[in-house]
């Protein structure tokens, strides 16, 4: 089942570089690269830096094979199928982001609707999955505190989880609301909140703990 789950993600990884070559000979000399928070595109580039973008998937995908081997506590092999699992899902956010960027990269306005919704469920999946995570140097809130103390880690991955569950939502919802420049802003703003709440809940928890064992 493993070897099964590991091959399809290879294949999925491999997707957007078939997808661009497909398209490559079609696609201007120069393609956005880059849209600022107002989703207006502030970078060009060459269209062969989308071969790099292609392999977003692929690149992470070696990464997650690679991280539980140097693992030093060997706890990513802990988690077990929700590892291998949260890989698959993970691989296949990536590819679909390359194959996004690749698309966006022949038109002249980005569907940033589509981008939105994709890390909407992104978010969402990692709340889902937060709760499972070890104390790890990979994978995970990996702040000075949660490192130190295995109880900080499973009380900020609780927060944090619910944290990036709740901002994924309002994130799906708000696409459908609001205009594409204020989503720009909003979706800023809730990534800053779901990021930087649990890294502070930590610091707290720590000096919370550290005063009580004094």
């Amino acid at each position: 089942m493993k070897l099964t789950k590991n091959l399809i993600s290879l294949l999925i990884s491999l997707i957007p570089f078939g997808y661009l070559a497909w398209v490559y000979n079609s696609l201007p000399a120069k393609v956005p690269m880059h849209w600022n928070y107002k989703m207006e595109v502030d970078r060009y580039g060459s269209k062969n830096e989308l071969i790099y973008l292609a392999g977003m998937g692929l690149i992470f995908y070696i990464i997650l094979i690679i991280v539980p081997l140097i693992d030093p506590k060997n706890k990513i092999k802990a988690m077990g199928a929700k590892y291998e699992s949260f890989k698959f899902i993970f691989v296949l956010f990536m590819s679909l982001l390359s194959i996004f960027i690749i698309y966006n990269a022949q038109e002249t306005n980005l569907n940033s609707n589509f981008l939105f919704i994709l890390i909407a469920f992104l978010y969402i999946i990692i709340g889902n999955y937060a709760k499972t995570f070890k104390p790890n140097y990979f994978i995970g809130i990996r702040t000075p505190w949660t490192l130190e103390n295995a109880e900080i880690w499973k009380k900020t991955h609780l927060l944090g989880g619910r944290y990036f569950f709740i901002g994924g939502l309002a994130i799906l919802i708000l696409t459908f609301i609001v205009s594409k420049r204020l989503m720009g802003l909003l979706f800023v703003i809730i990534t800053l909140i779901i990021s930087i709440v649990p890294a502070i809940y930590s610091y707290v928890l720590y000096r919370k703990m550290k005063k009580e064992s004094e």
